[in-house]
């Protein structure tokens, strides 16, 4: 296994051509066998370098523009794979691409960088072959920039081309490795020429590149300073870098040629050495002050130091590192102390400094003394022992000198920055030569010149690939290995960089390029990427051009060719129809069409999601042609039919793989060959000849043609099944064609009676199979030329009831009959579905009794037959699941006529029980599986629609259950009969338990498990589990059913998908009692029990004692009936409810969380996760649940909304249905689960309607709690909801139905809580629609889509008042809408479409014809009431909406509308409310009433009286000559008024009209009323706005009797507004031109100062304030209200109130009252 995995793994044209396959080989390879996992992975890693560099080739010779980046890390990575192809040309690309880069000035930092890295590891790479060719290339081209032959031509930028070379890093790998390097002489003969040529190209190059090449130098001089030699070139020219130029200009700076300089003494060849004491020498004596310095440097001096620094005994340059410190900080400091004072003795001094270099062995020390300022202080005492009078301190040298090596050791910081100072190495040479004789002192100084003249080349970070950006931690002082080598050191040191270290290292060795499968996928990989892929490697392999000069181990053999063309895709299938098309034999078309069925296994093997190579390759290849030739015509022999029955799989396997993707072009090719008018061979061979008939005899050609019939069915099957996503109109249509002619043909194979003898049950069983699959589509009958489609579906019930009654019926069941299962299985399913055909086919027509067989025996003649569904029954017992299941489904589609309740309750009546205790029985019968129980549950469902008697009636067709006490004698028939049967069946308690013991998650299937026999074709992928694969959830039909409708379409079989992972045979699994929910696996309870007799008659089902796990699907069912339950007898159904606690536990089974959950799982599926079905069908149960649920839901609300509306149901309920309806269903692909989700929705949404309607109180702060978690989403789920107004209606209408009643409701709240003083803290719809910042997008969304909605549907479409409504409300409560909607030009669109109806209007009263006009007025009315409503809407509160109202002539189009507005009292009603809106607190808007407006108007307008001239006198005449009874347009017209009475404009108006004249007219209460009529309360409120200015106080005053009559109305008492005329008098008394009529009368002061012993607060308020107006600053009133009975009022009103109101502060109403008191008093006892 692991070898196998490892040749798969290297497998080239096969990890191309199914990379999931190769994924997973490499995967478990790495698992198994690591070591063969590395070789793979090293290989893989040699494969990309080869195909980086063949595309690096490719790229290079293209023209144009080159992405220099990308070319470089194509080339970095190419180095890899040297070591197999050997492609050396290659190599002088690369670097010419580095040349080009760094010539550029414009070059990015990046690019360059990257492209010297690659130059390294060319420089550095493993094989000599690879470095020399490097150095070559480097060497000619820096030839070519500084050759000889430049000599003549002038200095220029030809230069640039070395720029490459002048790196520190790029001479750092020359001079260290490439001058040495011991396996190359050329290498090592290139690095010296290149660096010759540099050296001495000082006059070849311009002064910046000679300054750029001296830069880079200066770092790598300490090692080329190794090969300096007076004998050798390269040595002399580097010796030349140290001398003094006789030019101005030296060619190093001053200390870098002093280092230079005193690094050649440590040289190993002697000349050199004395060569640097010259040099020094002429340093020294031309230094500043040389002539004050020791020692004199004269020719004696010199010639014994030659050997100075050649010592015998390195010093050991390390330092130790201890954990803890042995000395003290004090003591170190004491210590330096003496050595640094110059009043101790040297002795004492010395002693000192011996002891601190003793200390700074510990480089914890360091730090002390790098504060102290130590070396500072060394470097003083050295320049005093080189003066003149330098022997006193000579003492103090040495142990100095070991200070500052010790200090420098472990300080790199300290040692760059000392190594910069030339005079501290002049004063250590001298120092040297002072010492000369003292071999310690010497030796120290030897050691401080390594670390100060070597530091450049000891830090290892400067000469890494890529160097940290952060500094280093000092590390232990380490010199390349090089200067070992080349130099003689008085120190022991670390050596470093043995070896390069941009050296790369490759991914194979040669003990695996040596192995066989390594060597050939490296060999392919480089053809491949050499001819950029397959497709050109193959064409280049055919075609008779040279293929270019390669090495014999790259040329492909014909192994790897024949390897690669049967691999790749396309190549094979061209060569197997080439084939097709060449072949002499049958074999040979056999065997090409075989390898094409390979190719298509090969794609199913692939594991994709997507439609594999062969069926893409398939697609652009003219194999039809090849292939039509075999299918149009019959076979002739049994060789023609084994040909026809490979290409007839082939194609079947075709289909099926492309089923997610289907071909337009394949379909239409295979549907037009089936359906020509000519001969049709496919169709013809499904129905035997008869020669062929009689050709059964010969059993190979028998077995043959049952196998050409096995396929072709199944060919049909799979075409059937690819046609479900089908769109395209012609191949829609050829299909329907299609499946009527296909039906007709397997009715022809349908002959079970002309054959008695041998049945051929295998034949027999794929025929019935593929009726299955046929009549799983609707309309499969419908499109014949020649019969009727209810002519087929007779025929078609013939010959199934024909086979039931042969094989199953008169044998006794399943039990005695010797056939296969699938017979029985696929009949019922025929049938189930002929029923719902028959349905739609039918019509008017009566055709349940072609459903009935005669009852009894044949051979028993003498007794009458009678006809019925009988039949039927047995199959409700079956041993097999799916056969009770699909029988209990056909009565339940039977059960959806009258006549089939009927006639299956007639054909139960010999069982014990009778057809409802027979179908309650296996509801609730335990150990049946819920699919088997939910159908019996649609069964009861539809039994109950039919309404039933509550006694006997005679000659009545439906008497309902029938119940028999055969103790007491006693009958019951219908509903008295169906309570007492679920009371004896104790139907509650079992439906409790169901509830508790209802599994939720994901039904797992074994995939061997089949619906069929094993041995059966049935495990093919048209087997009839498919038809099972999706039970069809209730209908989704936009228009949903009412509860007590039948349940026509609720067994419905989905057409098939083809699959068999998803096995629906969910039985109920009984458990032990303390297993848990997570314990359980829906694996499935196989009974093999024999055949049930019919139930028990005690109909009685016993409670279970072990606990059964039921579904979704089942409670589904349950809440169905529960609800045609509640409908039939409410009362007793909801009280069984309540002692259940059934609504509660239904309702905890509602669990967003797990709906969300699987939601996620299907947007994002990991490799991890279950099936994508499994999880659809999880998902549609659990909605299916929901749905049913909020119908029953729905019904206990319109019958007891006290089974719902509970806090501790209601809260959960709604959080859970929020989270529902807030799901992200956007990238759910799935169409049918998409449908679940909306049908869902828009139950749900009623359901909260419903809520909100029934109880706002209680469930509106939970539902916009709700929403406030999910606001987002909620949006997003509103928005999507409102643009499906045209494929979901139902869903568009319920959810905007919703919003707008949670609107409505909440203004509602609102209004009711103002007068309440505490806040609810809860968040409100409205300000999460408009506090928030973050939600503006999301309501400018909504509205957007709303506004759409209801614009863009014309005004008869019902669903724009739909949308009409929901921005009604949406506008009232949100300021941000309605912003909104003036930026989309709401207003003026209402207006305009105002004006357009007033016009059609006009015109069509000028026509005849008063019915029809007047059925077209009416909805032109609702339409102008609707824009109305919506302005009126837009307007509320929005002062700048009423000015684009005003703007947009608002008052002048409702004065031209006013006459059609009389006419309507509603549209009166809203028109004024849309007026009483717009005028609030909008002065401009009032006084726009009041302008002159002259429009058209109807001619049939006379009657209704002249137009005023504005609209503030048609209000004005509309008040005065309103009838008493139409009150709230009365109400509307004086709120309007109200408002218009604060215009100073309005006011005028009125004053002219004399309309306050009709306020005199008013009549008092008379006899014992003492209320004031609802009219004079209108008439006060009016005029109590009028009294708020002088000028209407004015007119009241002018109004002869006014304050009269209004002194006789403050007698009287309204519960509303009870101080209506005390408001006025209080108004009035405020304007000092109207005193003295107020004092003038005595009725209006008695009154007034009679309010202060009211027992009202308000009222001596008001009568306070009144008198304290009307006595200020006039001393009539003074004096008048002077008496006595005045006077004495108030003092008793201010002494009582100083009393009740100690502290009046507290509310600012007694302190006003106190007030006006206090000064009432102050001006009434004053003279």
């Amino acid at each position: 296994m692991s070898t196998a995995l490892f040749l798969l793994s290297l497998d080239m044209p096969i990890s191309l051509e199914y990379p999931n396959i190769h994924e997973a080989v490499v995967a478990y390879l790495e698992q198994l066998n690591s070591e063969n996992y590395s070789i793979y992975k090293r290989t893989a890693e040699a494969v990309y370098s080869i195909e980086c560099t063949c595309n690096f080739l490719s790229d290079i010779g293209k023209e144009g523009e080159k992405n220099l980046l990308e070319l470089v890390e194509l080339a970095d990575q190419a180095l890899r794979s040297f070591s197999y192809h050997q492609h050396f040309p290659l190599i002088k690309e690369i670097i010419s691409i580095c040349s080009k880069i760094w010539k550029s000035a414009q070059a990015s930092p990046l690019l360059q960088g990257e492209s010297q890295k690659v130059l390294l590891h060319m420089l550095s790479h493993p094989l000599p072959r690879v470095k020399a060719e490097t150095y070559h290339c480097c060497l000619e081209i820096t030839k070519e920039c500084l050759g000889v032959h430049n000599v003549t031509k002038p200095v220029s930028s030809l230069c640039n081309g070395i720029h490459f070379l002048l790196h520190p890093k790029v001479l750092y790998e020359i001079s260290v490795f490439g001058i040495q390097e011991p396996e190359s002489e050329q290498v090592n003969t290139a690095a010296k020429a290149i660096l010759l040529y540099l050296l001495q190209g000082r006059l070849m190059m311009t002064a910046l590149t000679w300054n750029k090449f001296i830069e880079s130098l200066c770092p790598v001089i300490p090692i080329l300073q190794g090969y300096a030699d007076t004998e050798d070139p390269l040595g002399n020219c580097i010796l030349l870098l140290s001398k003094a130029s006789s030019d101005t200009e030296e060619m190093l700076p001053c200390t870098t040629r002093l280092k230079s300089m005193l690094r050649l003494l440590l040289v190993k060849k002697p000349s050199v050495r004395s060569l640097a004491l010259k040099l020094l020498a002429f340093h020294l004596t031309s230094e500043e002050g040389a002539d004050t310095k020791r020692p004199l440097i004269d020719a004696r001096v010199l010639s014994r130091v030659t050997d100075l620094f050649i010592g015998k005994k390195p010093i050991e340059l390390r330092l130790d590192d201890r954990r803890e410190l042995v000395i003290k900080l004090e003591t170190v400091e004491k210590v330096y102390e003496i050595f640094t004072s110059d009043d101790v003795d040297l002795v004492l001094r010395k002693s000192a400094a011996e002891q601190l270099a003793v200390i700074m062995q510990d480089i914890k020390m360091h730090a002390v003394v790098k504060k102290l300022c130590l070396i500072d202080k060394i470097i003083e005492y050295l320049n005093e022992c080189v003066s003149q009078d330098g022997k006193v301190v000579e003492c103090l040298v040495q142990p100095c000198l070991t200070l500052l090596r010790k200090v420098l050791c472990g300080d790199p910081v300290m040692r760059v920055s000392l190594s910069q100072q030339s005079s501290l190495l002049t004063v250590l040479f001298r120092v040297s030569l002072i010492f000369h004789e003292d071999c310690s002192v010497v030796t120290e100084v030897g050691a401080l010149f390594c670390l100060l003249l070597f530091d450049e080349v000891s830090r290892m970070d400067m000469w890494s690939v890529n160097p940290s950006n952060k500094p280093s931690l000092p590390s232990v002082f380490s010199l390349p290995v090089s200067v070992f080598r080349r130099y003689h050191l008085p120190v022991h040191v670390i050596g470093h960089h043995a070896v390069s270290p941009y050296s790369i290292v490759l991914p194979l060795s040669a003990d695996c390029l040596a192995l066989k499968p390594v060597s050939d996928m490296l060999r392919i990989a480089w053809n491949l990427s050499w001819y950029h892929g397959s497709d050109n490697l193959l064409k280049q392999m055919n075609s008779e051009t040279k293929t270019q000069e390669i090495l014999d181990a790259l040329k492909l053999s014909t192994e790897d060719i024949l390897t690669l063309k049967i691999t790749h895709m396309a190549s094979g299938l061209q060569d197997c129809l080439h084939s097709i098309v060449q072949a002499a034999t049958h074999r040979e078309v056999r065997a090409a069409v075989t390898r094409m069925s390979f190719y298509l296994l090969n794609d199913r093997l692939s594991l994709k999601g997507c439609p594999g190579p062969c069926g893409v390759t398939l697609k652009s290849l003219a194999w039809h042609t090849a292939l039509n030739r075999f299918l149009q015509v019959l076979p002739a022999c049994t060789e023609d039919e084994k040909l026809l029955i490979d290409i007839i799989h082939f194609l079947n396997k075709l289909i099926k793989e492309q089923r997610k993707n289907s071909s337009l072009e394949l379909l239409n090719w295979i549907l037009e060959l089936l359906l020509r008018h000519s001969a049709n061979p496919l169709l013809d061979l499904l129905v035997l000849t008869e020669s062929q008939a009689r050709e059964e005899t010969d059993d190979i050609r028998t077995a043959v043609r049952q196998q050409l019939q096995k396929e072709l069915i199944a060919l049909f099957d799979t075409l059937l099944l690819n046609f479900m996503e089908v769109t395209d109109r012609k191949c829609s249509e050829l299909l329907y064609v299609f499946q009527t002619q296909l039906a007709l043909k397997l009715l022809q194979c349908l002959k079970v009676t002309d054959a008695p003898h041998f049945y051929g049950l295998p034949s027999l069983e794929r025929t019935l199979r593929g009726m299955a699959n046929l009549t799983a589509f609707p309309g499969w009958s419908s499109h014949s030329p020649l019969t009727k489609p209810l002519d087929i579906c007779v025929k078609y019930l013939s010959g199934l009831l024909e086979v039931i009654t042969s094989f199953y019926v008169e044998r006794g069941g399943n039990a005695m009959s010797f056939m296969g299962k699938g017979v029985t299985k696929s009949t019922i399913l025929c049938l189930l579905h002929l029923s719902h055909e028959m349905m739609a086919q039918a019509g008017s027509l009566e055709w349940m009794s072609l459903w009935f067989l005669p009852l009894g025996s044949h051979s028993e003649e003498h007794i009458p037959t009678q006809q019925g569904l009988a039949w039927l029954i047995p199959l409700w017992v079956d041993r097999d699941p799916e056969v009770r299941f699909t029988s209990l489904g056909l009565g339940s589609a039977l059960t959806t006529l009258e006549t089939g309740c009927v006639a299956l309750a007639n054909s139960c009546q010999n069982i014990s029980g009778g057809l409802w205790g027979t179908v309650v029985n296996i509801l609730l019968d335990q150990s049946e599986c819920s699919m088997v129980r939910r159908e019996a549950a649609f069964i009861l469902q539809n039994l109950l629609v039919i309404p039933m008697p509550t006694e006997i009636i005679k000659d009545y067709t439906w008497q309902g259950p029938c119940v028999h006490d055969e103790d007491s004698g006693l009958s019951l028939i219908g509903k008295p009969a169906l309570q007492a049967l679920l009371y004896h069946c104790h139907f509650y308690e079992h439906l409790n338990q169901m509830v508790k013991h209802c599994y939720l998650g994901r039904c797992m299937f074994d995939l061997n498990f089949s619906a069929f026999d094993r041995n059966s074709e049935s495990n093919d992928l048209n087997g009839l589990d498919d038809s099972f694969k999706f039970w069809r959830a209730p209908s989704r039909t936009s228009q949903d059913r009412d509860p007590s409708s039948l349940s026509t379409s609720e067994t419905t079989v989905a057409p098939s998908l083809g699959s068999t992972e998803f096995q629906p045979l969910v039985q109920s699994t009984t458990l032990l009692p303390e297993a848990s929910h997570d314990q359980f696996v829906a694996q499935g309870h196989q009974e093999s029990t024999s055949p049930r007799p019919p139930h028990d008659s005690s109909l009685s089902a016993p409670l279970p004692k072990l606990c059964v796990f039921v579904t979704p699907s089942l409670l589904s069912a349950m809440c169905s009936l529960l609800d045609n339950l509640l409908t039939i007898a409410p009362r007793d159904t909801a009280k069984a409810f309540r002692q259940a606690h059934l609504i509660e536990l239904l309702c905890s089974i509602a669990d967003a969380t797990l709906i969300q959950t699987c939601v996620q799982e299907l947007r994002a599926l990991l490799p991890s996760s279950p099936p994508a079905e499994h999880t659809q069908a999880q998902v549609s149960f659990l909605l299916e649940y929901l749905s049913s649920l909020s119908r029953l839901l729905q019904s206990c609300l319109l019958v007891e909304p006290d089974l719902v509306i509970q806090d501790e149901l209601v809260k959960p309920l709604i959080t859970n249905i929020i989270g529902i309806l807030t799901i992200c269903t956007k990238d759910v692909l799935d169409k049918e689960l998409i449908s679940a989700f909306y049908h869902t929705w828009t139950h749900l949404f009623n359901l909260l309607a419903m809520l909100l309607r029934k109880a706002g109180a209680i469930t509106l702060p939970s539902v916009t709690v709700a929403l406030a978690k999910h606001w987002t989403a909620a949006i997003d789920m509103f928005c999507t909801c409102a643009g499906l107004s045209a494929t979901c209606p139902a869903l568009y209408t319920a959810s905007l139905q919703f919003l707008s009643v949670l609107l409505t409701e909440e203004a509602k709240g609102h209004l009711q809580a103002k007068s309440k003083t505490h806040l609810c803290c809860s968040p409100t719809v409205a300000s999460l629609l408009d506090d928030s910042q973050e939600n503006q997008k999301s309501l400018e969304q909504l509205s957007d889509v709303i506004l759409q909605c209801y614009e863009g549907k014309s005004s008869k479409d019902i669903l724009k008042r739909v949308a009409a409504n929901a921005l009604m409300s949406l506008l009232a409560v949100s300021r941000r809408a309605q912003k909104h909607a003036l930026k989309a030009n709401l207003i003026d669109n209402c207006m305009e479409q105002m004006k357009h109806i007033n016009a059609q209007l006009n015109l069509d009263s000028l026509r005849p014809g008063k019915a029809a006009l007047k059925k077209k007025e009416d909805g032109v009315i609702k339409e102008l009431s609707i824009a109305m409503q919506l302005l009126r809407n837009c307007l509320y509160q929005n002062e700048e909406c009423k000015e684009a109202a005003l703007e947009a002539h608002l008052v002048p189009v409702l004065h031209s509308l006013w006459p059609w507005i009389l006419m309507d009292d509603s549209l009166m009603q809203i028109s004024l409310q849309l007026l009483c809106v717009y005028t609030a607190n909008f002065p401009n808007g009032c006084s726009s009433l009041c302008w002159s407006s002259c429009g058209q108007h109807p001619v049939q307008a006379t009657h209704r009286g002249a137009v005023s001239n504005s609209l503030m006198l048609c209000i004005l005449k509309l008040a005065s000559q309103m009838p008493l009874e139409n009150t709230t347009v009365q109400q509307m017209v004086f709120m309007l008024l109200s408002n218009l009475a604060l215009s100073h404009d309005c006011k005028g108006v009125i004053q002219k009209s004399n309309f306050l004249q009709n306020f005199l007219s008013l009549a008092l209460p008379k006899g014992g009323n003492k209320h004031l009529s609802n009219l004079t309360i209108l008439w006060l409120k009016l005029l109590l706005n009028i009294s708020s200015g002088e000028d209407g106080q004015q007119m009241i005053l002018r109004l002869d009797g006014c304050l009269d009559l209004l002194t006789e109305m403050s007698k009287y008492k309204h519960k509303s507004s009870p101080l209506l005329p005390l408001l006025i008098f209080h108004n009035v008394c405020f304007s000092p031109a109207n005193k003295p009529k107020i004092l003038a009368n005595e009725k209006v002061i008695t009154v007034l100062a009679a309010c202060l012993e009211s027992e009202n607060q308000n009222a001596q308020r008001i009568g306070a304030a009144a008198l304290w107006a009307l006595i200020y600053n006039y001393q009539k009133a003074k004096t008048a209200l002077k008496s006595p009975s005045v006077k004495r009022r108030v003092d008793e009103a201010y002494s009582l109130a100083k009393k009740t109101f100690p502290n009046s502060e507290a509310n600012p109403l007694n302190a006003y009252y106190l007030k006006c008191l206090e000064n009432l008093v102050q001006l009434l006892n004053s003279s």
